[in-house]
């Protein structure tokens, strides 16, 4: 594995952010495009978690992510942050979240 500098990862801003839409982007069995809050700004993300998450359990899931990342896009879509979630040997995900109700915006350290 490949480290790191302190500096270069204190660069990162991981926030929490709410979902509060999904939805399956045309012409991907892989991809949903999420609306998320992150404070009071409302963002477009799009993550390759289809085949594990369907599109109406997301809504309302505070999640962990990367808030100041260069906004890409993908099928057309500019993606403006990314989430964080963990994956195991068979690709199975989990969404990274939080366990305690704190409001979104919240920054990780």
């Amino acid at each position: 594995m490949e480290t790191v500098s302190f500096e270069d990862f204190a660069k990162l801003s991981l926030k929490v952010a709410k979902i509060l839409e999904a939805q399956q982007v045309e012409g991907s069995s892989k991809l949903l495009k999420l609306k998320i809050r992150i404070g009071t700004e409302e963002r477009t993300l799009v993550a390759g978690i289809a085949e594990q998450y369907a599109q109406d359990e997301l809504p309302g899931k505070k999640i962990i992510v990367i808030a100041n990342l260069e906004p890409k896009k993908l099928k057309g879509i500019e993606s403006q942050g990314m989430l964080l979630a963990a994956q195991d040997e068979s690709g199975a995900l989990s969404l990274l979240t939080i366990d305690r109700d704190l409001p979104e915006g919240s920054e990780i350290h």
